[in-house]
């Protein structure tokens, strides 16, 4: 679904879900080129009436989160990353993100070491 969200929507989720939640103010001071104040509580309430964020009250303050689903989203999103800029190759992709990295945790390694086993059929 965010494939079909217009720009300023799709930018205003991401910066919710790198978030995790926020103020509409948190929401605008992580975007880059940010809209008005106004302008991203519209996107906000825009997004909620999609059903891809929900809010609770704090203090007075509308606290915004993905819902669930936004998992699912998250992988919509990779799969577009991948196709558009490794040519469909997750390996591509992964190599990029690891060259990225200045060092890696040995859960983190282990971690990659299983999806890479799994990958093979070598699954423990």
């Amino acid at each position: 679904m965010i494939e079909s969200l217009p720009r300023r929507e799709r930018d205003v989720f991401e910066a919710l879900c790198s978030l995790g939640e926020g103020t509409a103010a948190a929401v605008r001071g992580a975007l880059a080129d940010p809209p008005s104040d106004s302008a991203v509580r519209t996107l906000l309430g825009r997004l909620k009436a999609k059903g891809l964020i929900d809010h609770r009250t704090l203090n007075q303050a509308y606290v915004y989160v993905p819902v669930p689903q936004a998992d699912a989203v998250a992988e919509t999103a990779l799969q577009r990353l991948v196709q558009t800029f490794f040519q469909g190759s997750a390996a591509r992709a992964a190599t990029a993100l690891l060259g990225m990295e200045k060092g890696l945790d040995p859960q983190e390694i282990e971690a990659l070491q299983q999806a890479i086993d799994k990958a093979r059929g070598e699954a423990k």
